[in-house]
């Protein structure tokens, strides 16, 4: 009952204008700030490891940056489950979609690193392209129909779960349809490699370079970003990678991992600092965490 309480909230709060909207996110996110120790305590050590020659006071800072900006997206969820396509195409603007467009209709790879944005851009293609992507269901009934719907509630999109691996990926790659892809988070050591993020050794899986070896797929990163006050977002499209797969898979997963961190140097309070990025450790090597 808790839980669908809460929805109710933020379908209500989701019909509130964007100027009003992104402060009352902001504040709801420093209030998780202060509330949820533990993800403050994750963030911390992230910004530590990533950015090792920054001074306290200013990583300090950019974690409560991120905490606002993670807390109005949030909010602005709002839009995204129940908000009209009008207002969701009017919510996130589309950049270098001619980057995509060369691509689509052949075994096509996007992208999608976890930053605050990510959702914003994952529903607003659904609008315009057809696709696939990987999904955990989650604990929670309620929120977890929520989010099902809420990712496809526009046009023809196939939700892949997590558990049942890449083959079906495989399969839709070679019909020509297009994977939403977002492998940057630490899902232990099966399957993964330690490469550098940031220069600190992550174990990261390899499924981009895998995928794109066995169906001879492109991939084009995407990244969404925030924009400053109530600007919504822009789902930027960048072109797609030349000379991809590389030599090897520890290669590409490498590249990977550099477009990533050049990005999140960009935008430092709008990659997703709240996941333990570093949990799995090498061999022998203490914990972060």
């Amino acid at each position: 009952m808790p839980e669908k309480i809460a929805l109710w909230l933020f379908r209500l709060v989701g019909l509130l204008p964007l100027c009003l909207l992104a402060p009352l996110g902001k504040g709801f996110g420093m209030l998780i700030y202060w509330l949820a120790w533990e993800r403050r305590r994750v963030v911390r050590t992230n910004l530590r490891l990533c950015f090792p020659k920054m001074q306290d006071k200013s990583r300090e800072k950019l974690s409560r940056r991120h905490f606002r900006a993670f807390g109005r997206t949030v909010l602005e969820h709002g839009i995204l489950w129940w908000g009209s396509e009008q207002r969701i195409r009017k919510l996130v603007t589309l950049e270098g979609q001619e980057h995509l467009d060369r691509e689509y209709g052949k075994p096509l790879i996007v992208l999608a690193p976890h930053f605050v944005g990510l959702d914003m851009g994952g529903i607003r293609i659904t609008m315009d392209y057809e696709g696939m992507s990987m999904y955990s269901h989650q604990k929670n009934p309620a929120l977890d129909k929520v989010l099902l719907r809420g990712r496809t509630r526009f046009g023809k999109n196939l939700l892949v779960s997590r558990q049942d691996g890449l083959r079906p990926i495989m399969r839709g790659l070679r019909k020509g349809i297009a994977f939403f892809y977002l492998p940057d988070m630490d899902l232990g050591p099966r399957e993964s490699l330690f490469v550098p993020f940031f220069g600190v050794p992550t174990a990261t899986v390899t499924g981009l370079s895998r995928l794109a070896r066995m169906t001879g797929a492109r991939v084009v990163p995407c990244i969404t970003r925030q924009l400053p006050g109530a600007g919504g977002y822009v789902m930027r499209f960048y072109p797609a990678w030349d000379d991809f797969p590389g030599p090897s898979v520890e290669d590409d997963t490498r590249r990977m991992n550099a477009f990533i961190e050049d990005r999140a140097r960009e935008l430092p309070e709008q990659y997703y600092w709240l996941h333990k990025r570093f949990k799995t450790r090498p061999p022998g090597e203490p914990r972060f965490y």
